[in-house]
């Protein structure tokens, strides 16, 4: 008989990098990102790109972080543990985006899911202009999937877009400019039923449908998308079944969050409102 051992993998957790700014009011960028990945089972893990003095009313000051330390964040994280998934949320300037997008190549990570935050829920401004330019063109090609609201891309496309049925045109426009896939987010539109866009070059664009749910607290609502396709990536499903998953899972955070109030504006939604247990594979 033999007495060889047996080797196996080690067990780890699903693990998601969240590369974002933070907001001191705990409802949307790292933040939310980290109650997401935890909710939905996975390890979080954070590289920051900026910090917020924010709460639910508006954004007071933005302090970015040196590329250089963004770097060392996410060498620090990476060469140690790993990463099965990346959100990448708020980066306001060209020197974070370079980084990030070397940490993809060098990496070579995959199930990146790019969350182009541009505007705050309050309606403020999150991201130089000059930044804009450099994100699409050296992020765009590299992230798995895009999730603009309307807001962030008329930035990008240079137009309003005034209705649901102008999401395909605008959708495929963005697939033009370098992008793999776009979930473009039509929340903004008036009306009771919200409809996302889920556009792939090749094949037939997904209609996503839902009842609008009546809710002041809508704070970190693109963050929490992003954030749980990317969760739902990691953990092995694919494109459209993380976008459905996660699009579930965050009309559940809003219904649940609907009648608390938090501060005096747009408060947070409710992350925790049916968390799973950590996800343990080989």
């Amino acid at each position: 008989m033999s007495t060889t051992p047996t080797t196996s993998s080690p067990l780890h957790y699903a693990r998601v990098l969240t590369i974002a700014g933070s907001d001191s009011g705990g409802g949307a960028g790292i933040q939310a990102d980290l109650k997401t990945f935890a909710a939905l089972g996975c390890y979080g893990m954070s590289a920051i790109t900026a910090l917020t003095a924010q709460n639910t009313v508006g954004v007071q000051g933005i302090h970015g972080i040196p590329a250089e330390f963004l770097k060392a964040q996410i060498q620090s994280v990476v060469e140690d543990m790993g990463v099965d998934a990346v959100k990448i949320g708020m980066l306001h300037a060209p020197a974070i985006v370079d980084v990030v997008a070397w940490a993809i190549d060098h990496y070579q990570l995959h199930n990146v899911v790019l969350d182009p935050v541009m505007v705050a829920t309050s309606g403020d401004r999150l991201i130089a202009s000059e930044t804009v330019q450099v994100l699409v063109r050296e992020l765009f090609p590299r992230a798995r999937l895009i999730t603009p609201n309307l807001d962030e891309a008329a930035l990008l496309l240079g137009h309003d877009i005034a209705n649901a049925h102008a999401l395909e045109a605008a959708a495929q426009d963005l697939l033009a400019q370098g992008a793999r896939a776009v979930l473009l987010k039509g929340g903004h539109l008036p009306g009771d039923e919200v409809v996302d866009l889920l556009a792939q070059p090749g094949i037939a664009s997904q209609r996503l449908a839902s009842p609008r749910i009546a809710s002041r607290n809508v704070h970190g609502t693109g963050c929490t998308l992003s954030s749980a396709i990317a969760a739902h990536l990691a953990l092995g499903h694919d494109l459209a079944q993380a976008v459905a998953l996660a699009r579930r899972y965050i009309l559940g955070a809003i219904e649940h969050g609907a009648a608390v109030t938090t501060g005096h504006g747009h408060g947070p939604l409710n992350h925790g409102f049916a968390p799973v247990a950590m996800h343990v594979r080989r």
